[in-house]
Formats: structure tokens, sequence, C-alpha cells
């Protein structure tokens, strides 16, 4: 809501200016931060069909899908917990409902989100320092006990 009064502030500023509707003021994209995990909206344009097509039309969606979409990207790539959504996003309970139903496997196997993600040309999350570190960990493992139980025996 705090959003919306502050874009109709600004619409307001300049008297010199007509009135604007509110969905032109709505789309100034300036509603909240980019995040690195964001996908461009000619990217979600591609997308935006197959994940309407999993909601029943109702009522009108009170929520940017846009929004939606870049919240679950910015959860899978930093791994944070649903609580810890940045306020910047729709609220996370909504994010967590719509992720729900997104990955709700059909008979083929995949979720429509896979099929998003893969549609949408996301790589999926980079690896972090503590699975490298876990990686590096376990491979001297393995290397450690093969040297004690698959060498070769002595003379």
């Amino acid at each position: 809501m705090r959003r919306l009064r502050g874009a109709l502030l600004r619409a307001r500023c300049s008297p010199s200016e007509p009135v604007q509707s509110l969905a032109k003021i709505l789309d100034t994209r300036e509603m909240r931060a980019r995040y690195p995990s964001d996908v461009s909206r000619e990217q979600f344009k591609a997308v935006e069909p197959l994940l309407e097509s999993a909601r029943k039309k109702t009522a009108p969606r009170k929520v940017d899908l846009y929004d939606v979409f870049c919240a679950v990207l910015y959860l899978l790539r930093t791994g944070c917990q649903w609580r810890a959504l940045p306020s910047d996003f729709p609220k996370w309970r909504t994010v967590h409902a719509y992720f729900q139903i997104w990955s709700e496997v059909d008979k083929d196997g995949v979720s429509l989100l896979e099929r998003a993600l893969k549609k949408s040309g996301w790589r999926g999350p980079r690896e972090t320092g503590a699975q490298r570190l876990q990686y590096v960990l376990d491979r001297g493992r393995a290397e450690r006990e093969e040297q004690r139980h698959g060498g070769p025996k002595g003379l």
C-alpha cells in the first residue's frame, strides 16, 4: 500500500501534466529493487502464459506474477528461508503458495516450474563456497579410502 501511495504522490507532483491512469503509474517498474537472480521482462513474457495456465481464473490477480516468479528465482538462487524473503517481493506466504502450485509434478514427471525455468533460460543456482568445500573434502576422503583399501597388497 505504501508503494501505491508513493506512486500516486509522485504522479500528483507536477500539476502541468494530465492525470495518469493507475495502470500507467504502477507500470513504472520502480516498485522494487533488482536482484541478480531476476529475469528480464522479455524473458518473463515467454514464460508468463505457462505460469498463468496453472491458476483458475476466478478473481483478478492481486500480485504481479513477474514479482512472484523473481521471488522464486531469488529463493532458488540464494537458498534463503521463506520468511527471510526480502520485503521488496510479495509476502512469503503468497510466493510459497504459487511455488507449491508450480512445483506439482504432471504425468510426465516434470513440474510447471521446471518447464518455466528451462524456457526462461535460467541456469540454476551458482555453487556456493560451502558446496565447493564439501566437494573437496569428499574427494579427499574418497582418495584416502582408496589408498587404504583399494590399493595393491604388499609383496
